[in-house]
């Protein structure tokens, strides 16, 4: 039986302190459940937080990197994909992640949310900057929360995840 995937985006080197923070925690709440993180595998902000705080959980993490030869992965990866896609990777991402959670904005998590919207993804957001929510919210038309916490995002993909 498949494990169950959760991705986490956002922000790399721009993440705030903030951003940061969560990304650890839910890569840690997702990892204690048995659940799979699945970032962009880069040595930055959000991405790396999450691997982090999953791997501090003794979770698997797997890595959707934009490059082909695995320069910018982070350590706390265990399982890199290399795809030398660039950019083009926040489809597989998104494709792959069974609920994507978003922890802050920036222009690639703009995209991959975007794309989580258009194929009927569950997306949570969260730690975003005034206004971005609501934007994301009027563009949904697919399962979508906010959440303040990450006990409340974990208990949100747990409901979605029911059978």
């Amino acid at each position: 039986m498949a494990r169950t995937v959760i991705g986490i985006m956002g922000p790399g080197a721009t993440a705030t302190p903030l951003q940061l923070e969560v990304a650890y925690g839910l890569g840690q709440a997702i990892a204690s459940i048995g659940w799979v993180v699945l970032t962009g595998g880069r040595a930055a902000g959000v991405m790396e937080a999450a691997c982090r705080g999953a791997q501090a959980a003794g979770g698997l993490t797997v890595g959707i990197l934009p490059s082909a030869d695995g320069t910018d992965m982070s350590a706390d990866v265990d399982i890199p994909i290399l795809t030398g896609l660039g950019d083009g990777r926040n489809v597989v991402n998104v494709l792959s992640s069974r609920v994507v959670v978003a922890c802050g904005l920036g222009p690639g998590t703009a995209a991959e949310i975007a794309l989580a919207l258009k194929a009927q993804r569950p997306v949570i957001l969260m730690a975003m900057p005034p206004g971005a929510s609501e934007l994301w919210q009027s563009l949904a038309t697919g399962p979508i929360a906010i959440a303040s916490t990450v006990e409340v995002a974990v208990a949100q993909i747990q409901q979605w995840l029911a059978p």
